[in-house]
Order: C-alpha cells, then sequence, then structure tokens
C-alpha cells in the first residue's frame, strides 16, 4: 500500500503545473526564491577576475565606443566602430563584449581584459543581442527586419530565423527556468512569449493603450522570485506588471514620463526604472510594488540605458539625447556626476559585473 502510495503521489507532482524541468544545458538556479543571487556585490566569476573595471559607452551618431575610468571620470580610450552602434554587450561566457552596430550591420568584439576590438562580423540589422540561458545561442533583435535571429554564440552564423507578427522587436527577459523568454515589440505595442527550446514564438499580446501614441513598451525584467515580469512602456509612462505564470494579465504602476530601463539593484530589494522623457530614476520595491523614491537629474536629461557597478553602489546609464553619461550614488539617491561623451550615447555596460553568464544586452546575469 505505502509502494502504491508513493507512485500515485509522483505521478501526481509529475503533472502538477509548478513541476518543470530548467532549459536543459542552463546552470541551475543558486536560489529558486531569488534569480539574482549570484550577482551580489563584488562576486565576480573567475572569468572577469582582473578585467579593468571600465564604462564602456557606444555613441550612436559618432560611431563611436567612450571607454570610461570610472575611478575618474575621464575617457580613456575611443574605439571606433562601422556605423550606428546601439549596444555593449556581455557575451555568455563573460570573455566578449559585443558592440551592436545596426546601422552598419556588423557586430565588433571587444576584449576587455585588454579593451581592444576584434575583426569585425557582418551580421544584419543587430539592434539588441541576447544569450540563451544555455549559452547554446546569440539572439539578434533584428527590429528592422522583423525577426529574431538565432546564431552561433561564437561565430554568428545563423542557426534559426524566426519572423515575429509584430514591429520593433527589441528587448527580451527570461523566465527562472530558462524555458521561455518575453520579447517586447516597441512600434505595435506588443509583447511575445518565445519558447526557447523550439526557436518558435507561442503567444501574443498586445498592450492596451493609455496615450493618443498607443503603448511603447521597451526594457524587461523578471522579479527576484521568477514570478513577475515588469515592462516600461515609454508612451504610457510607467510598468506593466505582469504575472510569469499568466501570459497576457497586466497590472500598470505609473513611475515617470518616459519610462524606459529596468535594472535590478545587487540585494535584490529594489528595481531602478529611467524615465527618459523627464530626467529621473523611479525606485520600485519588490516586496510590495511601491515606488519608494524619485531621483531626478540636475538641470534634466534623458536617461536611457546603463548597469550598476560591481560594489552595487554606482548606476551608470546614457543620456540618450543630451550627449552625456550621468552617474547615481544608489545609497544617497543622487546624481552625482555628468559626464560629456559623444553623440547620443545609448546602451552602454560597466564591465566586469557580478554573476556566472551574460543573458545579454547591457550585462544581464545570472
Amino acid at each position: 500500500m505505502k509502494k502504491f502510495l508513493v507512485l500515485i503521489f509522483a505521478f501526481l507532482i509529475s503533472f502538477s503545473p509548478t513541476a518543470h524541468a530548467d532549459l536543459p544545458g542552463m546552470p541551475p538556479v543558486l536560489d529558486k526564491n531569488d534569480i539574482y543571487s549570484a550577482d551580489r556585490p563584488n562576486a565576480l566569476s573567475d572569468v572577469v577576475k582582473g578585467m579593468p573595471e571600465l564604462v564602456y559607452v557606444p555613441n550612436f551618431q559618432s560611431s563611436t565606443v567612450s571607454v570610461i575610468d570610472p575611478k575618474t571620470y575621464k575617457i580613456i580610450k575611443t574605439i571606433k566602430t562601422k556605423k550606428g552602434p546601439q549596444h555593449v554587450v556581455p557575451s555568455w561566457d563573460l570573455k566578449t563584449l559585443w558592440v551592436n552596430d545596426n546601422k552598419g550591420n556588423y557586430l565588433t568584439p571587444i576584449n576587455p581584459r585588454t579593451v581592444t576590438a576584434g575583426k569585425d562580423i557582418y551580421v544584419h540589422d543587430p539592434y539588441n543581442l541576447y544569450f540563451t540561458p544555455n549559452g547554446k545561442y546569440a539572439i539578434v533583435m533584428a527590429e528592422s527586419d522583423k525577426q529574431i535571429v538565432f546564431r552561433d554564440p561564437q561565430t554568428m552564423a545563423i542557426k534559426k530565423t524566426v519572423k515575429v507578427p509584430c514591429a520593433g522587436v527589441n528587448h527580451a527577459d527570461w523566465s527562472l527556468d530558462g524555458t521561455f523568454f518575453v520579447v517586447t515589440c516597441e512600434f505595435t505595442g506588443t509583447l511575445l512569449k518565445v519558447d526557447t527550446a523550439k526557436m518558435k514564438v507561442i503567444a501574443k499580446k498586445d498592450l492596451p493603450s493609455r496615450s493618443k501614441m498607443g503603448p511603447m513598451p521597451q526594457d524587461i525584467k523578471i522579479s527576484p522570485d521568477g514570478k513577475t515580469f515588469y515592462i516600461a512602456d515609454m508612451s504610457s509612462d510607467g510598468i506593466w506588471v505582469m504575472p510569469a505564470d499568466n501570459f497576457g494579465q497586466l497590472n500598470f504602476i505609473k513611475t515617470g514620463k518616459g519610462a524606459h530601463g529596468l535594472y535590478v539593484t545587487r540585494d535584490s530589494k529594489n528595481l531602478l526604472i529611467t524615465n527618459r522623457e523627464e530626467g529621473s530614476v523611479s525606485v520600485m520595491r519588490f516586496s510590495d510594488q511601491k515606488l519608494i523614491s524619485k531621483w531626478k537629474i540636475p538641470g534634466g536629461g534623458s536617461p536611457d540605458m546603463g548597469n550598476i557597478s560591481a560594489d552595487g553602489k554606482y548606476f551608470w546609464v546614457s543620456g540618450r539625447y543630451d550627449d552625456e553619461v550621468y552617474v547615481f550614488d544608489i545609497d544617497r539617491g543622487k546624481c552625482i556626476k555628468k559626464i560629456k561623451v559623444g553623440n547620443e550615447p545609448h546602451g552602454l555596460t560597466i564591465y566586469p559585473l557580478p554573476g556566472r553568464y551574460s543573458l545579454g544586452h547591457t550585462g544581464i546575469l545570472r
């Protein structure tokens, strides 16, 4: 009888909606209650130890990457790119920084140990770049082509091209188990759910309209417990809240004009939201989804994309339409520095960063 009950229990567990396997080949989640537990201050992988801590700023109109020393706030190097760099993206294995140049149709590798650029690789329309959690594929968000392109993470050879039913495909983040990711389509106000292993769009949701312009989703980030996706909506001036297990069910939190980029603090307690059209950063507490602070840039600005320093003390973000970079002291909740860079800086990253592997963008590490 006991053996029979054990078999019944095992059978029921196997069909439980919460029982599922992680994406094959993905490094195991260290803490199911905190997907970012490997990102604690200065928890650097052996792969990146010894790399100089620098800030890499792609200047879209200048076709350059400004390299800044975060200790002196000085530009120490300028790297030329083909034409129109958008983001600087850490590779899955943490060894390379890829510069996405969708205007010139190239990916340019930078060695972050020597701070030197390698040979450009022709890739059509690489607006943004991600990596599957198991490191099997690089994923190019081909915004103009309306494609999600799965590629070899080293050679960038095409493995599969997925046509998407929306316009402006550009940002993404993965579920806790890595089996699916959610993609934002900026120009049609659409969310897509994509099966990672099958490389297939499995669901679509048009966001509700809250403005005359309609929705304009930007960055997306999953909560530390893996239960909630947060989606910045630039034209709605806030973030959409969506359960990870209920695609398309949405609530809204107003944050500020032009909500754009999303960043998880290194203690996993708060979400930083850049409000590009009002020159501020909102701080949302994950535990109760309450806005607890707003940091305003003195004299205004256009905070876009960036990342948090390895020690967790500073938030670096590009000023997209002011040709500058902003540095925020997180504990003080204050903008402490503006640094002039090239024309139209976009997806900057500070590197190296804590974590075991990268999902891409400006440094989504787990």
